[in-house]
């Protein structure tokens, strides 16, 4: 199944008009034509069953037909925050198997340490849009605007918290101390790893330090592992 994103879509949307390159892909690769189903979600849990009815590769026009409500299908809510890496594939990549995997809020966070200051959310938006698509999910992760490592750990937070650092002080395995079911933020730091002002900061917040296992991880493979393992216990 193809699967096309529109995230105005409402239950009171009768038709949707694609843009030009949308509508292009529909038509001259797809090769859709009037009277053919096309599938959209609005990435809030449902999925619109719809009709074309102008095969148009400049402006397709679909009517809706049919929409479904789906539930999440994981059963727990996690936040990642993570920092930019230096390389800006490395975070993408990290962004699109998140999203795979399951996860529903993304902030990259600049810290004292982070080699990246600047941060554009627009392309990451796309990659986790096509990752959604791809895997077939009508729940899409909420992306944040980046925000400072001090701005982000004096915000309201509740569930479980952790950060994931590499100093050698007491940690506990994050697997051991993730409970299922529940909201959980995870910090996850830049190629240089967290200041120990940084790390003070997050104990001072109630988070918990936590290792990701005997490896030195580059950040967004302790991004995955931070998302895998929240997954695994929720199973």
């Amino acid at each position: 199944m193809q699967l096309f994103y529109n995230p105005e879509i409402t239950n009171n949307t009768q038709q949707v008009t694609f843009d030009k390159t949308e509508s292009r892909h529909i038509v001259r690769v797809l090769r859709k034509k009037e009277g053919d189903k096309i599938f959209i979600t609005n990435g809030f849990g449902q999925l619109f069953t719809s009709e074309v009815i102008i095969a148009n590769d400049k402006k397709c026009l679909v009517k809706i037909n049919h929409i479904q409500d789906y539930k999440k299908p994981w059963n727990y809510y996690l936040h990642i925050a993570i920092a930019p890496t230096k390389l800006n594939d490395r975070l993408e990549w990290f962004l699109e198997k998140a999203t795979e995997i399951g996860i529903d809020e993304i902030t990259p966070i600049i810290c004292e340490h982070s080699e990246r200051k600047i941060v554009k959310t627009e392309r990451m938006e796309k990659i986790i849009h096509s990752a959604a698509k791809q895997s077939l999910k009508y729940h899409f992760p909420k992306l944040n605007e980046p925000t400072t490592f001090s701005q982000f750990i004096n915000s309201n937070f509740n569930g479980q918290l952790f950060i994931a650092h590499c100093e050698e002080t007491d940690k506990k395995s994050l697997k051991s101390e993730l409970k299922p079911q529940l909201k959980t933020t995870i910090l996850i730091g830049p190629e240089g790893d967290f200041s120990p002002k940084e790390i003070q900061q997050s104990l001072e917040h109630n988070f918990i330090p936590v290792s990701l296992g005997e490896s030195r991880l580059r950040t967004e493979t302790a991004g995955i592992v931070a998302v895998h393992s929240v997954a695994f216990v929720n199973e």
